[in-house]
């Protein structure tokens, strides 16, 4: 062979691939938009087939992976189009035809709805810096802040979202929610309220936090308006129904605490929501208060159902177990107010054989002051008056509750003083009483006291 043919050959043979990669690179570009145009289209099945060709021959390429995963993210599938999309990531895209906001603004909320929440607020800081003056992704990243409990920097997010689009409602409730968060009530009380003036759509969200902060402040009566409008919402009614309901707890007003719990309750569409286990825990407590008993350990045992271990409800089942057993026991403490009045009343008359002179309800006790019968007496002794106390309790009393009626009995100069537990005492209570002229009765000399009357009676 000559050296004019191998040259010739050697020639051809360099045009050949040079003509190869030229028309290769003027054919990529041509691939590529028709993925842009099929996609644009909705033709997501021809985008994946076709990108997963392209992809099979040129697997490094940018492009490709992010129509592939651009289809797949059209077409709900989200596991797949993050799979594409980190690879475009892991690729780099600064050498591609890849609209880099859309990318990452796609990427983000592919890490939102994943719950990948610290990707999702990279890609948010990093279309910032694509795009400063966009207000959505200052509120994105400032939301991010917030829920991860970085309230600085969430404040100076949210503020700058508010400050690029003041007329943004969300902005708003976000920075006001923040700045509940961050106990800046009087801050986030102006943010939502602002917030409600622009937005109607989060109205029951807004109406609830203002609801928290007035029943924070002790501003009940603002409290409940606001919670009733926040119950209007299926979404919110649990929870605001609760708040309402707690307010009233607050005030005492257990008439009106226990419609809006009963409410609650039957909105109840998910026993084991934490809103559910609530809603039934404080509808128990209205119930005890009003020693209505037996909705209140009903209440308890469908939270135990749920929740073994939820607050104190064990502890309460435990100490009211017996009621079904001692009916003695069940009438003291679920008697309404009237009847434990008469009950306590027979206790003294009976069981301690005294003369009653005054018997009233004190808040959470019975209280009468009574004097020795005449048959009490022995030979010339002066008949003593006696000061006691009943209370009903699933708590031990302590010493508080002993040093309070040996004052008060001091002061009505009654030398004698009793107090009735249908739990238990303190060690500290029982060490101070020792030494001191009152007699303390727990349950079990409770249970003997209503047995002597139940006999006499």
């Amino acid at each position: 062979m000559t050296i004019g043919l191998a040259v010739i050959i050697v020639l051809v043979v360099g045009i050949g691939f040079l003509s190869f990669f030229i028309v290769k690179s003027a054919l990529f570009p041509q691939r590529i938009d028709a993925l842009e145009k099929l996609l644009k289209n909705g033709k997501t099945q021809a985008v994946i087939k076709a990108a997963k060709r392209i992809i099979e021959k040129e697997p490094q390429s940018p492009e490709a992976h992010y129509y592939l995963g651009s289809a797949y993210l059209a077409e709900n599938r989200d596991e797949l189009a993050v799979f594409e999309y980190k690879t475009v990531n892991q690729i780099g895209i600064s050498e591609s035809k890849i609209p880099e906001q859309d990318f990452r603004q796609n990427l983000a909320q592919l890490f939102l709805r994943q719950n990948q929440g610290e990707e999702a607020l990279k890609e948010y800081l990093l279309l910032i810096k694509l795009s400063p003056n966009k207000s959505e992704y200052y509120y994105q990243a400032g939301k991010l802040f917030s829920e991860r409990g970085r309230l600085d920097m969430a404040e100076n997010y949210l503020g700058k979202a508010a400050e690029l689009n003041p007329r943004d409602g969300k902005v708003h409730l976000e920075l006001g929610l923040m700045l509940y968060r961050d106990k800046k009530m009087r801050e986030a009380k102006a943010a939502l309220a602002h917030a409600q003036k622009l937005s109607g759509e989060n109205s029951a969200q807004i109406y609830f936090y203002l609801g928290k902060i007035q029943k924070d402040a002790k501003e009940y009566s603002g409290a409940v308006a606001d919670f009733e409008k926040a119950a209007r919402d299926p979404q919110m009614r649990i929870r605001a129904l609760v708040e309402r309901g707690g307010c009233y707890m607050a005030l005492n007003a257990m008439d009106k605490a226990i419609p809006d719990l009963e409410r609650a309750v039957k909105a109840i569409t998910d026993e084991a929501a934490q809103d559910s286990l609530y809603a039934r825990y404080f509808l128990s407590l209205c119930y005890e208060h009003e020693r209505e008993m037996e909705k209140a350990i009903a209440q308890w045992e469908k939270i135990t159902a749920q929740k073994k271990n939820f607050r104190d409800v064990g502890e309460k089942l435990s100490k009211y177990q017996d009621l079904n057993a001692d009916d003695n026991l069940k009438d003291y403490l679920t008697s309404s107010g009237p009847e434990f009045l008469e009950l306590c009343k027979a206790m003294a008359s009976n069981a301690f054989d005294l003369s009653i002179k005054e018997a009233a309800i004190s808040n959470n006790y019975c209280e009468i002051k009574a004097i020795e019968n005449e048959s009490a007496k022995w030979r010339n002794t002066r008949k003593m008056p006696r000061l006691i106390r009943f209370f009903r309790s699933n708590e031990p009393l302590d010493v508080e509750k002993v040093r309070s009626i040996l004052d008060d009995a001091k002061t009505a100069n009654i030398p004698k003083a009793v107090l009735i537990t249908s739990s238990a005492f303190s060690r500290s209570a029982i060490e101070f009483a020792n030494t001191r002229s009152v007699e303390l009765f727990n349950r079990e000399k409770l249970e003997d006291l209503l047995k002597k009357i139940t006999a006499t009676g």
